[in-house]
């Protein structure tokens, strides 16, 4: 290269500092967030406890309102001891009448049958909310 050219390189360079200069002085300072901090990780951790506490509400809910097919008022567990891992006894609210079964995999047995109750069930009162949310669910069956 000769000297003449790099004597221009470097005239522009100054030429072209002062634009670059002035450019960084009216720019807005931006400074990046920390990737990890207390704030990311305390709204980090609100998202999973709001997101497991509806989770749990809705399973709780579902129990709570029991509108699955094929249940029925007059038919309802009364109590339930499981034997091991695969076998429980449970005893079933019929109508009047209580009947007592063993449940193993793939089988259930009779029991014992009582024509008066042994446990007298548990009666739930219902909610206000219960209510409206079986009325609502009805009338959309309805339609």
């Amino acid at each position: 290269m000769t000297t003449s050219f790099m004597y221009r390189l470097i005239l522009s360079g100054f030429f072209c500092l002062p634009l670059t200069v002035a450019a960084e002085a009216t720019a807005p300072v931006m400074r990046m967030a920390e990737p990890i901090s207390i704030g990311s990780i305390l709204q980090m951790l609100f998202g999973l406890v709001l997101v497991l506490v509806v989770i749990f509400g809705l399973g709780w809910l579902l129990r709570r309102v029991s509108v699955l097919p094929g249940q029925h008022p007059k038919l309802k567990i009364v109590a339930s001891l499981a034997l091991s891992n695969r076998e429980r006894v449970v005893l079933v609210q019929v109508g009047e009448e209580q009947v007592l079964v063993g449940v193993a995999q793939g089988q259930v047995s009779l029991i014992k049958s009582f024509d008066e109750p042994v446990i007298e069930p548990v009666v739930r009162s219902s909610s206000e909310f219960s209510k409206r949310l079986q009325q609502a669910l009805k009338k959309g069956r309805a339609s």
